[in-house]
């Protein structure tokens, strides 16, 4: 159930964002995509210095200080462990939501003020539900879901609408199928349309003002997580990976989407080039990436053979985890370990490899791990 609020919440607070037109000035505008471009290149001080500029043209204007809280939004989901930014982010989004109430309460239908407070309660939601306030991203949600509608048959012409409602049709139909518990939430709200929120993001994806690198991300994540379309996951990755190079989040999604089309050696090759920028340590580039690199190299050197080098990446990958798994034992982990003993078992050190299998009897059963580590421990692979 935990699982299944995770997968719902995001979904149904996606919806309530659809990226607003920050203003109509031409120097204004500039400014605003030459700051998003820098955002979603992790290029933090580039782009607040262009959001500072939006609020020097014009301070009581949402827009300025909503995409430097955005700023903060990225310096957070790189690594969702640290909570730093999380106090600055809120104080931001506060003020976005009062400088909106003051345009609503000169007009009620200022499009940008209703897009503006909705992408700010939105956001609030989003990071509630990261930090597992479920009924502060509830609420966050009820509040801002009138004032999106409200904007959406205001501006019905507008593409970059098309983000939100696409995520919502897409999601509102899958994970009642996926998830049947889910089932009984249908009884409140609309029902969704797999098909037509795929035809919405895509149509945000290519048509969007301010939407579309968003569009693009989200159809990526739906085709490589839930469609199993890797080659399309593929397309969108690189698209965006040649586009923001130094985000790390669309370059590790090339090598997931080459590694689930069995494509082992370019993906090796992907996950290579992540390892190096982590030891550069390249802004975005962090354990967390870096331990996801080395669990793919490990098992990319154990399929074509290399029984060493995937022992030197998986041990990494295994240490790397004792730090970052505070929680206890991550998938990573656990695959990394029983992958070790398998590798052992491979060239001859069968008391080392026994040693694997009941450590993971000792961790949480991860994708039917102790099944395995317990046929490992009675014979050993052929």
């Amino acid at each position: 159930m935990r699982r299944l609020v995770r997968l719902w919440v995001p979904a149904v607070l996606a919806v309530l964002f659809a990226p607003p037109a920050p203003g109509d000035s031409p120097e204004f505008e500039a400014a605003a995509q030459r700051g998003i471009a820098h955002i979603y290149n992790l290029e933090y001080e580039n782009a607040e210095a262009e959001f500072r500029r939006l609020v020097a043209m014009d301070a009581s204007h949402p827009a300025g200080h909503f995409f430097l809280a955005m700023t903060d939004w990225w310096r957070i989901m790189i690594d969702l462990e640290d909570t730093r930014y999380d106090r600055r982010f809120h104080e931001q989004l506060d003020r976005v939501i009062e400088l909106c109430d003051d345009r609503l309460d000169r007009n009620g239908d200022d499009v940008t003020a209703l897009f503006f407070k909705g992408g700010a309660l939105g956001f609030k939601g989003r990071l509630r539900f990261h930090r597992d306030d479920w009924f502060a991203a509830a609420d966050a949600g009820r509040r801002a879901l009138p004032i999106v509608q409200t904007a959406s048959s205001a501006d019905p012409n507008n593409f970059d609408i098309f983000l939100g409602t696409g995520i919502y049709n897409y999601y509102a139909a899958v994970l009642p199928e996926q998830y049947p518990v889910a089932r009984p939430l249908m009884l409140f709200i609309p029902a969704g349309d797999k098909e037509k929120g795929i035809q919405q993001l895509q149509t945000a994806a290519k048509k969007g003002k301010y939407a579309r690198v968003e569009a693009s991300y989200f159809l990526m994540q739906i085709f490589y997580q839930f469609e199993k379309r890797y080659a399309d996951a593929l397309a969108l990755a690189l698209e965006l990976h040649e586009r923001y190079p130094n985000n790390m989040m669309f370059h590790k999604y090339v090598g997931r989407s080459h590694v689930a089309m069995g494509a082992w050696a370019p993906g090796e090759e992907v996950f290579r080039e992540i390892a190096a920028r982590c030891e550069r340590k390249q802004p975005g580039y962090n354990a967390l990436t870096e331990r996801e690199a080395r669990y793919y190299m490990g098992v990319a050197a154990q399929n074509r053979g290399d029984a060493e080098a995937g022992l030197k990446e998986l041990l990494r990958c295994d240490e790397l985890s004792r730090t970052l798994d505070t929680g206890g034992p991550s998938g990573f982990m656990v695959q990394a370990n029983l992958k070790m003993g398998l590798l052992y078992d491979q060239t001859g050190r069968r008391d080392l490899a026994v040693k694997q299998y009941r450590k993971v009897l000792d961790m949480k059963d991860y994708r039917d791990s102790h099944k395995q580590a317990e046929q490992l421990l009675k014979s050993p692979p052929k």
